[in-house]
């Protein structure tokens, strides 16, 4: 396909979707998990998707060539949330963690670093102020301070002092921070290697490390003329402004994604 005929940047909605059932057979939707298919909650643990968003999941990935979710949750926590769907694949820990097809790959340059985790968690539950939730993911730990904002700057400066001491990575967000193994791995990854085989790729995220994702569709349609990406920030008053100006189309809230892709399912369909 020659790079004229697929659609400018900045681009309309219903643009996007007329030229993505042109080739829906090899298209890939990828969408983060918090803020995206679920509301953002003061406890992590409490976090559901928006109810008719897994029907709208199911039906697009028997539409499309492939679903995915690419998440900072562990995929024992996505499976949890989407056992109904029998055809989505889960991206874990920014994709430490993979299940596909029944199976679940955790990456094995990652797995040395669980007792650290784990350590590090008991550290922090013990050094924080009890307003701070700790998080325990195997493989990373978050620290959370959505229900103590006045204590940012203090898990902050305790995340990157602990980073810097043991070698970890800091993945910043909507009112966390995430100290994670010292392995290439992150969402922008995922979505450069997700897309090989794709001839068009939508990804929905609301938060910082989600741009990764966004510039990875950027990069590949620099390099491929055949491909067609679109990049969906979901609106929040925490990140919303800066992944909403890398992004080409702007949705309000995680229901407002279920409803679009209630929307787009017969455009898609043909």
């Amino acid at each position: 396909m020659p790079e004229s005929s697929r659609p400018a940047h900045p681009l309309s909605a219903d643009e996007a979707l007329r030229f993505t059932a042109s080739r829906a057979k090899e298209t890939t939707f990828f969408f983060d998990f918090d803020g995206v298919l679920s509301p953002v909650t003061d406890d992590p643990d409490a976090s559901q998707p928006v109810p008719s968003v897994l029907a709208a999941l199911e039906e697009l990935a028997a539409t499309v060539a492939r679903v995915a979710i690419v998440s900072a949750r562990p995929v024992s926590f996505l499976r949890s949330r989407f056992e109904s769907l029998e055809h989505v694949d889960l991206y874990g820990l920014y994709g430490l963690e993979v299940w596909h097809d029944g199976d679940v790959v955790t990456e094995p340059a990652a797995l040395p670093w669980v007792p650290a985790m784990a350590e590090l968690a008991e550290r922090a539950k013990a050094e924080l102020p009890g307003a701070i939730l700790v998080e325990y993911k195997r493989l990373s730990v978050a620290l959370h301070y959505r229900t103590a904002p006045q204590l940012a700057a203090q898990v902050e400066q305790w995340g990157h002092e602990h980073a810097e001491r043991q070698g970890l990575r800091i993945q910043g967000g909507r009112m966390v921070v995430e100290l994670k193994p010292p392995v290439d791995q992150d969402k922008g990854m995922v979505i450069s290697d997700g897309v090989l085989q794709s001839g068009c790729a939508w990804y929905f995220g609301d938060d910082m490390s989600d741009i990764k994702a966004f510039d990875a569709l950027r990069a590949r349609e620099a390099v491929d003329p055949g491909f067609f990406g679109v990049a969906v920030a979901v609106a929040n008053p925490e990140t919303g402004a800066d992944v909403a100006e890398a992004a080409d189309l702007r949705l309000e809230s995680p229901e407002a994604v279920a409803q679009f892709l209630a929307d787009a399912l017969p455009v898609l369909r043909g």
